[in-house]
């Protein structure tokens, strides 16, 4: 931090615009839950806060809540949403059948894939799965943004990569809270974005696409237990269930046996609002400098 951020108590502001800058370091605070369901603020603190004009922090909240992340409120400002446990299932099974439909079928023609991504999703790998080994919950929540945006980049569909990057934001608003009060956190988190890499590697289609739904079956299992909520009914566990990759088989199904059938039931999108836009997921630092551990940027 130069002499000046030092001095001044706020935020380091980095990168692009502004109006960016600000957003990107708010979308942080949400993700890790500094930044409560229900914190209101209004435009004049937020300039406040990161030392701008009034209008660069009005671009920053309305993109935020033109994007879902933040609701407008006449005369009150803006307030950070509540996402409830089935929002979070809305989430989560629109994100699942999202990856799963997408790494079946571009598996199977072919596909201008951007292999040069590997060697820095492996770095986002290692970075990922290190925070949650650690149980570092702010770094984590960065990173594995990152790492999953980075592997979604490879599919070279960039609707696809920044639909996923912003259910993955609203997945995080909801379950950083519940992690946070759960309390220690070492090894508790899903920690095998090494091995995803690997199968991407390898190109192993559907590796990968078991591996991606083993991610979301952990993550889903785990929410529900800290929660104690219940997953009957959920239309896709069915799908997350299938063999995991070290245990899939590897031979077709014999003759006459019944092939697998595709999970039934509908995508629900509900009230998941539908993003006018959705740029990119980029970090800063944290919204109160010296309040808790800000997630690590670029």
């Amino acid at each position: 931090m130069n002499a000046a951020g030092a001095g001044s108590g706020r935020a380091l502001i980095r990168r692009n615009s502004l109006r960016e800058q600000i957003a990107d370091a708010l979308r942080d605070e949400m993700m890790c839950g500094r930044l409560p369901a229900g914190r209101n603020f209004t435009v004049k603190e937020i300039a406040e806060i990161y030392g701008v004009s009034a209008t660069p922090a009005r671009e920053a909240l309305v993109d935020l809540s033109a994007q879902g992340l933040l609701v407008s409120e006449p005369n009150r400002g803006f307030t950070v949403p509540e996402f409830d446990w089935d929002d979070y299932l809305e989430i989560l099974e629109a994100r699942a059948l999202l990856t799963d439909n997408a790494l079946r079928h571009l598996g199977n023609r072919e596909h201008p894939y951007d292999w040069t991504r590997t060697v820095s999703l492996r770095r986002r790998a290692d970075a990922a799965t290190r925070a949650a080994r650690a149980g570092h919950l702010d770094v984590l929540v960065g990173c594995d943004l990152r790492f999953w945006q980075e592997a979604a980049a490879i599919l070279c569909n960039e609707r696809i990569a920044d639909y996923l990057g912003w259910l993955r934001v609203q997945s995080w608003m909801f379950a950083a809270p519940h992690l946070r009060a759960a309390g220690e956190l070492a090894g508790v988190c899903w920690d095998r974005h090494g091995d995803l890499v690997d199968r991407i590697e390898d190109r192993d289609h559907d590796g990968a696409r078991r591996l991606v739904n083993h991610y979301n079956l952990f993550t889903i299992e785990l929410l529900a237990g800290l929660l104690d909520r219940t997953l009957d009914g959920f239309s896709v566990m069915r799908l997350l269930r299938e063999p995991a990759p070290a245990d899939a088989p590897s031979a077709a199904p014999e003759k006459g046996e019944d092939a697998p059938q595709p999970p039934h039931g509908a995508v629900a999108l509900g009230r998941v609002p539908l993003p006018r836009v959705v740029p990119p997921g980029r970090f800063t630092r944290s919204f109160r400098p010296g309040r808790g551990e800000p997630a690590t940027g670029r």
